[in-house]
């Protein structure tokens, strides 16, 4: 398929508001594809190069890429500035300066010399990467450099994710959306939804699930826990459990060979291991609940070997801060400054971690996520037999008495904890939200606020300040939760931030500015409009006093006294609380 007849599939699908709409025109380019690029579209679609857990990034700024508009269009820099300006969109601006109307590039073509582009490191890696692109924007059409030009900046955002992708699948088989069971069940074991395109384009649905296996190096979708209020419903519900201590932690999967050969790393990493006193001859890898690889930030876990009886292993685990000097664990908001690109020795000597482990996914080359819990516990327990690391196995009560779980909830409340989370004894593991295998229970009346709960929202856009709060640019901003992959608002918080918040807000939502409401927004009412729309990405924990009926939100309902307790850099805005999940709450 020629790279131009995708570029039209992206404008028709930029056009259409209806989700099932769009839904059907992806299911339509899918079919037309070919199985030797099929991956390859899929990827360029959801406006990348690979899998969320093997990101690629091309790190080419704004000016560098008008670098490349300017070059390719035989148009100044300042022209291609001024109508960048203008429009806030360098994609628009090439195909507005541009004067090719046809090109002959395939998609296999375009998608080799972006991966080439974005791999190219080193000294004058930047320089080289203007060049190669200015000349693949010289040899495409308007159109195809249009969405070319956002993909390279991330800003391709044609309003459809991973889910949208499974749905097209199904529909592309089957006319319907009968096929999401077995493509959910393979996506959440090996979460690579255009290597999963490419068999069932080879295979169909059904044969595709039997291709699919838990494998080092590729995140599990993580196990996610329900909520239920007391503990005589999760006995009623779960019978025989598992309770285990709800640490206040970052999610951490980990993927451990003891044979696989080392990844080669960079010299600021080597000098890293040689400043920590590490010597790695372990291949490790960690993904956060978000399927990003977040090996770089955590190097004590080339230090697990000598506690693992075993060759190779997936564990799940729970990161949690403490005090050098009193060895007590620390708040999430001080666990989560590990998670970043630089500093990460100092990081480590003010922050660093224990890896509660609750749970083992894969053991010499054998996937464990369909045996029971309580068995996968005792493999687990078999598996770390050294206390003397990083790695920590946490403690659990086995019970089935109401009375004994609430009991062991409320000690791990008084213990500074989160309280327990709540497992099936005889559950496999099972990727995602599903059934009531995880639960945990809702949070007491007045720890946060007055609502059992609190809630993760996405920021959906923010209101200019007056006063005091013009010297930050913000005086109050619009959150929004899920409904399938739609958000509705909630509420709009305007009070309770210190200035250093509204200041993180405004910088965190720099780069995600949009100049018209995203198409991922329903209806919004005229008196909630923000100033400046944001794309979905900022997740923030609200608390609030109660839930109320509001004909103005598009949620139909609004947060009495709203406001903000952390932002969770650990979620992503399909990870929001969804309609149904805010009902239980308000009941």
């Amino acid at each position: 398929m020629k790279f131009l007849d995708l570029a039209r599939y992206f404008e028709k699908i930029e056009a259409t508001p209806s989700r099932n709409q769009m839904m059907e025109i992806i299911a339509q380019l899918l079919k037309t594809a070919s199985h030797d690029e099929i991956d390859q579209l899929v990827y360029l679609s959801l406006g990348g190069l690979a899998p969320k857990f093997n990101r690629i990034e091309f790190n080419l700024a704004d000016k560098m890429v008008i670098r490349a508009i300017s070059k390719a269009t035989k148009q100044s820099k300042e022209t291609v500035t001024k109508n960048f300006k203008s429009t806030g969109d360098l994609g628009q601006v090439f195909q507005s300066l541009s004067t090719h109307t046809s090109s002959n590039l395939s998609i296999q073509n375009v998608y080799t010399k972006l991966l080439a582009t974005a791999k190219d490191e080193g000294q004058g890696s930047q320089d080289r990467k203007t060049s190669t692109l200015s000349e693949l924007l010289s040899s495409v059409d308007k159109l195809s450099g249009r969405y070319i030009v956002r993909i390279v900046l991330g800003k391709l955002r044609l309003g459809f994710s991973d889910k949208t992708i499974l749905d097209a699948l199904s529909f592309m088989e089957h006319g319907t959306k009968e096929g999401r069971d077995d493509l959910d069940w393979a996506y959440q074991v090996y979460p690579d939804v255009g290597r999963l395109a490419k068999l069932v384009k080879q295979y169909g649905i059904k044969n595709s699930r039997s291709k699919v296996s838990v494998k080092l190096g590729v995140p599990v979708m993580p196990a996610l826990a329900q909520r239920l209020k007391t503990s005589k419903e999760m006995i009623a519900k779960m019978g025989r459990v598992i309770a285990e201590p709800k640490f206040d932690g970052t999610r951490v999967q980990i993927h451990f060979d003891r044979n696989q050969a080392l990844e080669v790393r960079s010299k600021q990493q080597d000098q890293l291991f040689t400043d920590l006193n590490i010597e790695s001859s372990y291949w490790v890898k960690s993904f956060t609940r978000n399927l990003d690889e977040s090996s770089h930030m955590f190097p004590e876990l080339q230090q697990i070997g000598n506690q693992l009886s075993a060759e190779s292993v997936i564990l799940d685990s729970e990161a949690v801060g403490y005090d050098p000097q009193s060895g007590k664990m620390l708040p999430f908001q001080m666990t989560i400054t590990r998670k970043r690109k630089h500093g990460i020795k100092e990081a480590i000597s003010q922050v660093p971690l224990k890896f509660y482990v609750f749970d083992i996914l894969y053991k010499n080359g054998q996937s464990l996520i369909q045996l029971p819990l309580k068995k996968r516990r005792d493999i687990l327990t078999k598996t770390i037999q050294s206390s003397d690391g990083p790695l920590i196995i946490d403690d659990y009560l086995i019970t089935d008495s109401p009375n004994q779980l609430k009991s062991y909830h409320h000690h791990q409340l008084e213990q500074g904890l989160e309280g327990a989370m709540v497992k099936k004894i005889d559950g496999p593991y099972t990727p995602g939200r599903l059934g009531w295998n995880w639960v945990k229970f809702k949070e007491a009346e007045g720890s946060q606020a007055k609502l059992s709960d609190t809630l993760d929202c996405v920021v959906m856009g923010y209101y200019r300040g007056q006063g005091k709060r013009s010297q930050f640019g913000i005086g109050a901003f619009l959150v929004g939760i899920r409904s399938g992959s739609h958000y509705l608002t909630i509420a709009k918080i305007g009070t309770g931030l210190t200035d250093e918040q509204w200041r993180e807000i405004i910088l965190r939502v720099k780069n995600h500015k949009s100049e018209i409401k995203p198409k991922q927004y329903s209806d919004i009412s005229k008196i909630l409009t923000p100033d400046v729309w944001v794309h979905p990405h900022l997740v923030v924990e609200i608390a609030a006093d109660e839930i109320t009926k509001s004909p103005s939100h598009s949620a139909g309902f609004a947060l009495r006294f709203p406001r903000l307790i952390k932002f969770r850099d650990d979620k992503e805005p399909n990870q929001v609380t969804s309609i149904a999940e805010l009902k239980s709450i308000k009941n």
